[in-house]
């Protein structure tokens, strides 16, 4: 039995029953199945942490990702640039204002590109072949690599962006320790990711929509704190974080319960003239913190 990513004790017990395959569509970052997952999710007796039970081979979960595309977020990116400049804001609280901005996982780069706009000088990692080539069209600096492994420069960023990354990484206290080896002293990370101790998580069980078989880490935010305190981070907010799609994308997610009723919604949306008005509601299942470095590693 593996131990805790989030405190590291081996008292984990089964949770939800959700073995499956990840279908023909392969691994990739959205999708509109829920309730499936690679392995069955375990659940710890510490920190309410909860993982999988068996990790897929990080081979297997590498080229996934560097093989990853789909339109989604392209089509939806003014509702994208909404969700990036909330985020920013939140940043720039405790950054003094813009100044260097690593984003890790930027995906087609709509954060970057509104960082960009604010006067934050920019860089992104990202493993999908598809997704940076399109953030390099908007003529953002974007390295495809392992997040992990990629050619950054250390001890330079004034903040670092992880958004929706840690619950797909298998070894997240690796990625929190690479995370703080590149902040400056005091730098700050932004981590946004589903929130697994949440009503709706709760209730919804394994047919919450954020039980995809991308996710090999379901936080809570009590399991968050705990370890980003154990990889030398000290929490400074916590909040819900909501994203911006159109309605007509919110009513077509509801197709990874009944496709016939996803269909007939996204039609009425759109005799009503409704379906591309930005919506973002808060399910209050999504978290974001901001949490500062005691210090930068080598």
């Amino acid at each position: 039995m593996k131990t805790c990513a989030a405190c590291g004790s081996d008292a984990l017990a089964t949770h939800l029953r959700v073995a499956g395959q990840p279908g023909e569509e392969g691994l990739i970052p959205s999708t509109d199945r829920f309730g499936t997952a690679l392995s069955d999710i375990v659940r710890c007796a510490s920190c309410g942490h909860m993982q999988l039970e068996r990790f897929p081979p990080d081979a297997m979960l590498v080229e996934a990702y560097y093989e990853a595309s789909t339109a989604d977020y392209v089509e939806e990116e003014a509702g994208q640039r909404a969700t990036a400049r909330v985020a920013l804001e939140q940043i720039e609280r405790h950054t003094g204002g813009p100044r260097a901005l690593l984003d890790l996982g930027c995906w087609v780069g709509f954060l970057m590109a509104e960082a960009r706009d604010r006067r934050w000088r920019t860089l992104g990692v990202e493993p999908s072949t598809f997704a940076s080539a399109r953030a390099r069209r908007l003529g953002l600096d974007v390295i495809q690599g392992d997040l992990m492994d990629a050619d950054v420069p250390l001890g330079e960023w004034d903040a670092v962006v992880l958004g929706d990354v840690l619950e797909h990484v298998t070894v997240p206290g690796d990625a929190l320790d690479r995370v703080r080896a590149l902040l400056k002293p005091g730098g700050v990370v932004y981590i946004a990711l589903p929130d697994a101790g949440s009503r709706v998580a709760r209730v919804l069980g394994r047919r919450w929509w954020s039980v995809l078989p991308t996710h090999v880490h379901y936080f809570t935010r009590n399991s968050l704190a705990t370890l980003l305190r154990r990889r030398g981070f000290d929490p400074l907010v916590v909040r819900t974080a909501p994203k911006a799609f159109s309605v007509a994308y919110y009513l077509d997610r509801i197709g990874g319960y009944s496709r016939p009723l996803a269909n007939g919604l996204v039609r009425a949306a759109q005799l009503a003239g409704v379906a591309e008005r930005m919506w973002a509601p808060d399910f209050r299942d999504r978290m974001s913190v901001v949490a500062r470095s005691r210090s930068s590693i080598s």
